[in-house]
């Protein structure tokens, strides 16, 4: 029987998840309701220019301050928050989907089928990702559409590696020979008995690039590459205000504080639920 000790520090980890995850939870789930609900909101428009009021400080009547063309900071950092959340959802969305299932079939068959999945993968790993995601960015244009599919694309071969280490160990599992054995075809011991037990760490991961994307993204946008202005991304209102960081930095520093913030709660969100898969993979082996 464990000591009481034990059974109190057993019983305190899960409230220091708790803990852990409530205040990022609570952000991540303000800038979603805000960034939603931003058409509706009594806020200035994102682009309206107030001239008596260039780079104004935050104050009651601009709370986050204006820029250097007097628009309204806080209504650019919330309507921003649409831009990056599409980019951070939709770029690992495609990148989940074509990358595991790359990796889904590079796992279960073999010959050239195999040789040439992995090969594409080498020839997209073989260039830096902030290049080819610049590159990409170039030749599609720059729209937030063509930047979601650009980061999609770069983002294609870790999916696929982590999807194919994933389905490996699973083909030689009991419940795949048995449904081999029992005439089960090929797509029906993928879709119904691979990919079900393979998901998680796909999962956990897609969380993870989320706020891989929403830093790529603004890194793109910031270098003049991404999304185009006077559209109001946190990567170009961070770069719009880098020539006046001495005069006015909050301009910078306001949504290079927003994307951090954001990014970290991702990050923790990320961990939290890592750490409790694996805590109930350790359970259950």
């Amino acid at each position: 029987m464990a000591a009481p000790t034990e059974r109190s520090a057993r019983a305190s980890i899960p409230l220091l998840f708790q803990a852990r995850i409530a205040l990022p939870a609570a952000w991540i789930l303000l800038v979603v309701v805000l960034g939603l609900a931003s058409p509706w909101l009594p806020i200035p428009p994102p682009n309206a220019m107030d001239f008596l009021a260039p780079a104004e400080a935050p104050s009651m009547k601009h709370l986050f301050g204006t820029d250097l063309d007097g628009r309204d900071l806080f209504a650019r950092a919330v309507h921003g928050a649409r831009i990056s959340l599409f980019v951070g959802l939709v770029a690992p969305a495609l990148g989940l989907l074509i990358g595991g299932t790359l990796g889904l079939l590079a796992a279960y068959y073999g010959g050239l089928l195999r040789a040439s999945i992995l090969g594409a993968l080498d020839l997209i790993l073989a260039f830096p990702t902030l290049v080819l995601a610049l590159a990409l960015t170039s030749v599609l244009g720059q729209s937030m559409e063509n930047v979601t599919v650009a980061l999609g694309i770069v983002s294609i071969p870790a999916f696929a590696r982590i999807a194919r280490a994933s389905a490996l160990p699973l083909l030689t599992r009991e419940f795949v020979l048995a449904a081999r054995t029992a005439g089960a075809g090929d797509p029906y011991i993928l879709t119904r008995e691979v990919l079900p037990n393979m998901l998680m760490p796909l999962l956990t991961y897609f969380l993870t690039m989320i706020s891989v994307m929403i830093v790529a993204e603004g890194s793109l946008s910031f270098l003049g590459v991404g999304i185009p202005p006077p559209a109001p991304s946190w990567g170009g209102m961070i770069a719009y205000g880098r020539e006046a960081l001495e005069r006015a930095p909050h301009v910078t520093l306001i949504p290079a504080t927003v994307m951090f913030l954001t990014v970290l709660s991702l990050n923790l969100i990320g961990d939290w639920v890592r750490q409790r898969t694996e805590a109930k993979e350790g359970g259950l082996s």
